[in-house]
């Protein structure tokens, strides 16, 4: 019998317009939220598993400084 790997390989981040707002939606879909919004400053980021235990990255723009 195999077993499944004990840390993520491939790690991918998708581009979304708010973190935050994604992130909820997320775990209202049943997946779960792993390290929360802004952990990578000034880079906004964010990591969640799926129900299936895949591990995602979100990744927002920053807002121009000005």
């Amino acid at each position: 019998q195999k077993t499944g790997a004990t840390s993520p390989g491939l790690l991918f981040y998708i581009m979304v317009d708010d973190v935050v707002a994604t992130l909820e939606s997320i775990v209202e879909n049943g997946g779960k939220v792993l390290q929360q919004g802004g952990m990578d400053a000034p880079e906004i980021t964010a990591r969640f598993s799926d129900p299936a235990g895949n591990v995602v990255g979100l990744y927002q723009q920053p807002s121009p400084a000005g």
